[in-house]
């Protein structure tokens, strides 16, 4: 079981934050929603508020398997903003671990210098933001420790690859099919 932590902070985009929650906690993974604001409660682009597990100051991050940042406006540039966070991040990406981001999320990392040379994605309109990445235009795309997803649209794929890497292509087809997402791409 893989630990994973996402980052939340105000504005995050809905579906980006709750279906990799939804799924990686559906495929057995130990996922944790950490607020980056100094409360418990995060409200998104659109207005909803939603409980986190944990704030950022009470969070170990040394046994993280994953660091993961959802999308949207302006989530992404206040995640951008947080210099734990990106102290975080770095860190973690030298270690050789994995991090993820989804949408406008990529921006941090590309801020950070992390997609020089890589392949990424982002949500179109964004990809002046991923500074030294080649821009794949595809809905998921992983180069070496680094996953990004376009956008929402992107959300479950994204989070299904993630499941892959963790739990393996059987658990994550029995998920896939489990919660119907084969019949979307069969058509």
């Amino acid at each position: 079981m893989a630990k994973i932590y996402q980052f939340m902070a105000e504005g995050f985009e809905d579906v980006e934050a709750l279906a990799p929650v939804d799924i990686l906690r559906r495929g057995g993974q130990e996922i944790v929603m950490v607020s980056i604001t100094g409360s418990e409660y995060v409200t998104s682009a659109h207005g909803v508020t939603l409980k986190t597990d944990a704030l950022f100051d009470d969070v170990d991050l040394a046994d993280a398997d994953l660091l993961m940042l959802p999308g949207g406006l302006p989530g992404s540039t206040n995640l951008n903003a947080h210099e734990g966070l990106r102290e975080a991040l770095v860190k973690h990406y030298e270690s050789g671990k994995r991090i993820a981001a989804i949408c406008a999320a990529p921006m941090v990392f590309g801020s950070l210098g992390l997609l020089e040379g890589k392949r990424a994605t982002c949500y179109p309109g964004c990809e002046s933001t991923m500074t030294g990445a080649e821009y794949t235009k595809q809905l998921v795309t992983i180069d070496g420790n680094i996953i990004t997803g376009e956008g929402p649209a992107a959300a479950f794929p994204y989070a299904y690859a993630i499941l892959e890497i963790f739990a393996g292509k059987a658990v994550a087809d029995q998920l896939r099919e489990g919660m119907m997402f084969n019949h979307l791409t069969a058509k």
